[in-house]
Parts: structure tokens; sequence; C-alpha cells
């Protein structure tokens, strides 16, 4: 493991925790994902940050707690954000891409990035080089516009027009980056991050559907889970098309394939056997599917039960990379190689959420979680009861006012929720029945 790997970072989007085969899905959608799982490391046991987007994706960029930045307060951050100075990424705060340059990697970003707007923000300000992608939190998989209507589809800090669905221009462009850079011989770290399965429900067959949702892409009126599977299966195609690139360049061997959903599911998702999605602390919202695939590394076919969060990843591959946090910026993250080394091998890791929406909170420690909503705190077994019904609060009191208390201690050391702090959402239950 001397060699430092290549990185690809793929992140679906409000992918459900049981929608690839690998994870038991109930249909074949996943080819290409699946022979990496079966080719590498495969978590049963791994979280998101949050359940919801833009959150998730401060902390994958910064191996910290989301809650440290005021711009990951809001759930999520939405298109009326635009010309904010604060609610972003800050250029300043050192990032996954930007600690992987300083030790010599080639870094892009491919696809979203929903962590604040030009020209306060941005990818090439965070320590990308290059950056193709919509700014925003969804766009119109077609006409490549946000949900207020504008145009949103960038290369670099500049507006790009671009004929095509996007899962296959952001998939293509992939290819593309890789076939320039990997012949250089420089280490290279990849974010590639899609758009799908997010809303509005657009397969590259559905190009018709653009008029139906221009004005609202929440796309209430439709979608069904057979449209939603094609989605992943054309995102697993492009994930095929990258994973030849890198053959044909001969550096699959030498490159760290991390995979990966932003939360948990949505309308259509699969998250069985577990309760809720995105939005929610309940586990369908935050664990995910978590693939690694390192074949100089990583032995072939394992499944690991290592608690973990996004976080912990890119924690991950700044020590995997020798590339280390600057002192004024402490990782909350802690690196996963020792697991991807020696795949038997766990460690403690307790994991802590909290979020504005609906009071919730959450701890998870061994066996044991912690969760509140709307006031109301559980206490579950999370080996013996994944679906979170049977709550063990009051039988197990002592159990619960210490982990309760404990929640208290880490929170104590975040910034609180701001007052001004906003939760959207697109839709409730005058649109459809509740989970």
């Amino acid at each position: 493991m001397s060699r430092r790997p290549n990185i690809v970072f793929i992140v679906a989007d409000d992918l459900g925790f049981a929608d690839l085969g690998c994870y038991g899905g109930r249909a074949p959608v996943s080819p290409v994902l699946d022979r990496l799982a079966a080719g590498g490391l495969r978590m049963t046991q791994g979280y998101a940050n949050s359940p919801v987007c833009s959150p998730t994706r401060f902390a994958l960029m910064t191996a910290r707690y989301q809650y440290r930045l005021r711009g990951a307060a809001e759930e999520p951050i939405n298109s009326r954000s635009r010309g904010s100075t604060t609610l972003g990424l800050p250029p300043e705060h050192p990032t996954l891409p930007s600690l992987l340059r300083a030790v010599g990697y080639r870094t892009a970003l491919i696809g979203k990035w929903h962590l604040g707007y030009p020209p306060a923000f941005g990818p090439l300000r965070s320590g990308y080089e290059e950056f193709f992608g919509p700014m925003s939190g969804g766009v119109d998989y077609f006409t490549h516009c946000d949900s207020s209507g504008r145009h949103d589809l960038w290369a670099g800090e500049q507006p790009h027009q671009a004929d095509g669905y996007l899962t296959d221009l952001i998939s293509r462009r992939s290819v593309d980056w890789i076939d320039r850079v990997a012949p250089g011989g420089e280490p290279f770290f990849l974010s590639l991050h899609y758009t799908a399965p997010h809303w509005p429900w657009e397969t590259r067959e559905d190009g018709a559907v653009a008029a139906e949702v221009r004005d609202n892409l929440f796309h209430l009126h439709g979608g069904n889970i057979h449209t939603y599977r094609r989605m992943i299966a054309q995102m697993d195609e492009g994930i095929g098309w990258v994973m030849a690139a890198l053959e044909r360049h001969g550096v699959a061997r030498d490159t760290l394939v991390v995979f990966t959903s932003d939360n948990g599911g949505e309308r259509f998702s699969d998250n069985w056997p577990l309760v809720g999605g995105k939005m929610d602390l309940t586990e369908g919202g935050i664990r995910v599917p978590w693939i690694a695939h390192w074949p100089a590394a990583v032995v072939a076919g394992v499944v690991s039960e290592q608690h973990c969060m996004t976080m912990d990843w890119s924690a991950t591959m700044l020590e995997a990379a020798g590339a280390s946090a600057e002192p004024a910026y402490p990782l909350d993250g802690v690196s996963l190689l020792p697991v991807l080394r020696e795949p038997a091998r766990t460690f403690e890791r307790p994991l802590h959420w909290r979020m504005n929406h609906r009071g919730q909170r959450a701890l998870r420690r061994g066996r044991w979680k912690y969760l509140r909503v709307d006031g109301h705190d559980y206490l579950f077994d999370i080996p013996a009861d994944e679906r979170e019904r049977a709550n063990r609060a009051p039988r197990e009191a002592a159990r619960l006012d210490a982990m309760r208390a404990e929640w208290e201690t880490w929170n104590a050391t975040m910034p609180p929720i701001p007052g001004d702090a906003t939760v959207s959402l697109g839709y409730g239950a005058k649109d459809m029945p509740q989970r």
C-alpha cells in the first residue's frame, strides 16, 4: 500500500439503502456497482453525515462535522441563497480536494456542487482544478435548468450549453477527464457526483417530460419505481464507462473507487428493511451504501460491519494519499484505512447527528441508537431491530439517560443552530400520504 492511489469518489443523489443488487435490490439495476462490491469491500453499517443533501456535502468536503459551518445549517441550501456571502463553503476552509492538490494530486469535480453560488463560493475556489456540472441542488436532466428556471450547467465558472441527458454528460465528461490526466502519471482525484436518481423522474428516453416539469421540478404528478430504477441503471452504465477508462489507461488496480449516496432514499427508493428516508434521522434517512474497490490494497468480496459516516471516508482518502489536515482545522472524520487493510477488524465509532427539521437528534454507539423526533426520545437496539419499531427506552432508562447526556455533551462542542436557518420541504401530506 506504499503507492499513493488515484481516487474516484462517486456520490449518487437520494439513493435508497436497498436499491442496488448488492444491497438486496429487487431489480437488476446495478451490474457495474455489484461487480465493484464483489471485487472489493461493502459496508453494511455505513451512514451519511446528514439525511439531506448539502449538509452531507459540507462534511464530505471538509472531513469535519458540517455543523461547524453556517451554510450547512440550511436543510438544504436552496436557490434563494444566490448572491449570499455566508451560505456556502468558505474558500479559505481546507477541503478534501485542496489538501490532495497540495500533495500533488490533479483534482476535478464532475457533477453536483450544491455548496453555494459564485462569486462568493464555487468548486474552483475550494480545491478543484476543473468543474463541470450544476451549482444547485436539483436540475432538469435535459434543459439543465434549476427549480427557479435558471440555466444551471457550468464549465468552471462559465455557463455551459450542452445537449443531452445530464447523467450521460457527467459520465462522458468524467471519461474525458481521465483520458486527459491519466497519461501524465500524476495521482488524480475525481469527485464524480451524480444528480441521479434525484427528481425530476427522467430517464434518457424521457426528454418530453422536461416541458411538464418546467414549473415544478419536484415532479409531484409523475414518476414511478420503473422510471426510478431505469435512472439508477443509466447511472450504473456510466460508472461502467468510467471503470473502462481506468482499465484502458492501466490504472484501475491502483485506483481507490468509493461509492455512496448523499443521504437516504426519496419517494420511489427501496430502503428495506429500514424505516424513513430523506430528511429523517431514522435509519432509512441516513444509512446508505458504501462500496470501496481498490485491487492493489483491498481484498475482494469482503463485507464489513464497521460503523462510519461520510466524513470518515474523506479522512481515509487523505491518509491514503499522504495528506494531512491543517492544524487550525482538525478532522472530525476518522480514517478507515485500518479496516481496508484488515477488513475483519472493527473499532468503536460513535456517530452523532442533529436536524433543525422536527428537532431531530441521534447518536449511534455500538448496537444502540438514541433518537429524538418531535420531542419524543427513543432507544433502539439496531442489530435486533433495524426498523426501529421496538422502543427500549421505558425498559432501559439508565442507558437512555446516558446516551442522551453523551449527545448533549457532543452538541455543546458544536455551534448552535442559527435562528434564521431554513428548512425547505418540497412536498408534504397534502401531496401524498406520509411514510
